[in-house]
């Protein structure tokens, strides 16, 4: 079956000061089954939320292709995108930020609906408003009447006002409190299996993309290092910057526990990243090799078991090269 998102060497890059060119998004390649989630992590800065907007075109890339469906949403001219934008969402990180004071909950859900010409716009921004837990008299009010869950809550019925068929989650929750995130990830989680809704979900925090994605993608400085399914990456990481990450993640009743990794240095500047592996000079089994070849993203064995995991790491070899 043909994935849904077919994204083909993404690459983004934008002048900086002093004449630099900030690589954000370096040949980015992954699919996206139809009613997946899955989830993208990876450091500040390491390029999750510029791949969420080049995937939406909200920026224009500097190469590559994004097929959905199999049409590329990168080559399409206006009108084209505008009615393909009906299958495309997004909910941003900050719901204060995201919502026009000026507007009303109406105004603002319903604000696709008339864009795109849908009748009985009332009907369905109560429609949408019940669907995320709302009552249905919030539609008379404006966003600063609204807690920040309860603003994220109106930016979902927003995005899904269209029905569309991918949602990107660029951090939902990671600018509300601790007490109410577990409530929206819950409902992100309802609302993905009610509506059978395919997701790019970006988050810094593990725990979270673990609950609701069915698999992973791990980025670092612009690139993708490893990808699989949730529960296997994190019962077996294969990059060891993603056996980094987990190391600081909270373990599950029953879970074995994790000696802690600390990274020593800080991320490489994006503008003048290191030859090879960019993590090579972070990471505790770098080789020679490491500072010089760049290790492509391939299907690979795990040393020490029969699994095969897509990683971009000198440690692994190539799965082709070994009898599964």
């Amino acid at each position: 079956m043909s994935p849904l998102l077919d994204v083909r060497g993404l690459t983004h890059r934008y002048p900086a000061a002093r004449g630099r060119t900030v690589r954000a998004l370096e040949d980015v390649s992954l699919t996206l089954a139809k009613g997946e989630v899955l989830g993208i992590v990876g450091e500040s800065g390491c390029g999750k939320t510029t791949l969420g907007r080049a995937v939406l075109r909200l920026v224009e890339p500097t190469a590559g292709a994004v097929l959905f469906d199999g049409e590329d949403v990168l080559s399409l001219p206006a009108a084209r995108l505008k009615r393909r934008r009906r299958d495309l969402a997004v909910v941003f990180q900050d719901p204060f930020g995201s919502l026009n004071p000026r507007h009303t909950v109406r105004t603002l859900v319903g604000e696709p609906l008339m864009v795109h010409g849908e009748p009985g716009i009332d009907e369905r921004v109560a429609e949408m408003l019940a669907l995320v837990g709302l009552p249905a008299d919030a539609a008379g009010r404006y966003p600063h009447e609204f807690s920040g869950g309860q603003r994220q809550r109106i930016a979902i019925a927003r995005a899904l006002a269209l029905h569309p068929r991918l949602l990107v989650a660029d951090e939902p929750v990671s600018a509300l409190d601790v007490s109410i995130q577990s409530q929206i990830i819950n409902l992100i989680a309802d609302l993905r299996r009610r509506l059978g809704l395919s997701m790019l979900f970006i988050s810094h925090d593990l725990s979270v993309v673990r609950h609701v994605s069915d698999r992973i993608a791990v980025m670092y400085l612009g690139r993708i290092v490893e990808t699989g399914p949730a529960e296997a990456l994190f019962a077996r990481p294969a990059h060891p910057y993603t056996e980094a990450l987990l190391s600081a993640v909270p373990r599950r009743p029953g879970e074995a526990k994790r000696a802690r990794i600390v990274l020593e240095g800080d991320l490489p500047d994006p503008a003048d990243p290191p030859s090879g592996c960019a993590f090579h000079g972070r990471c505790r089994f770098a080789t020679p090799v490491c500072a010089e070849t760049r290790p492509d993203l391939v299907a690979r064995r795990l040393v020490g078991s029969g699994e095969t995991r897509e990683t971009a790491c000198h440690l692994h070899p190539v799965a082709g090269e070994l009898p599964l």
